[in-house]
């Protein structure tokens, strides 16, 4: 059965989601991937449940508070994706490197 937040509900999951994607950005400048992981996991059961369940209606200034919760998380994950690009592409280039070094033993019967 489908529910309805209230206007309340709504914006208490967009503060736990502004807070959380703090965390994450914390997580990050830290390097500690295991707890970026698990924030953004707790972040996506809340992003599922807003396309679940909010069907709420904002007033002007609630509207705003979201829109001011939206954006602080979207700057938060431009951060958070300039720390982990560079990480990621040192793991591509560590695995591609290792998938090369086995196609080479391989070859050569090492």
């Amino acid at each position: 059965m489908m529910t309805t937040m209230s206007s309340q509900e709504t914006l208490l999951i967009y503060d736990e989601m502004t807070a959380l994607s703090g965390q994450m950005l914390r997580a990050a400048s830290s390097g500690d991937w295991d707890l970026l992981v698990e924030l953004e996991r707790e972040c996506a059961a809340r992003v599922d449940r807003l396309r679940q369940d909010d069907r709420s209606v904002l007033e002007t200034a609630e509207r705003g508070r979201k829109v001011a919760a939206i954006r602080t998380i979207l700057a938060n994950d431009r951060q958070i994706r300039d720390l982990t690009q560079p990480w990621m592409a040192k793991l591509s280039a560590m695995i591609s490197n290792t998938t090369t070094e086995r196609r080479i033993a391989r070859a050569y019967g090492i």
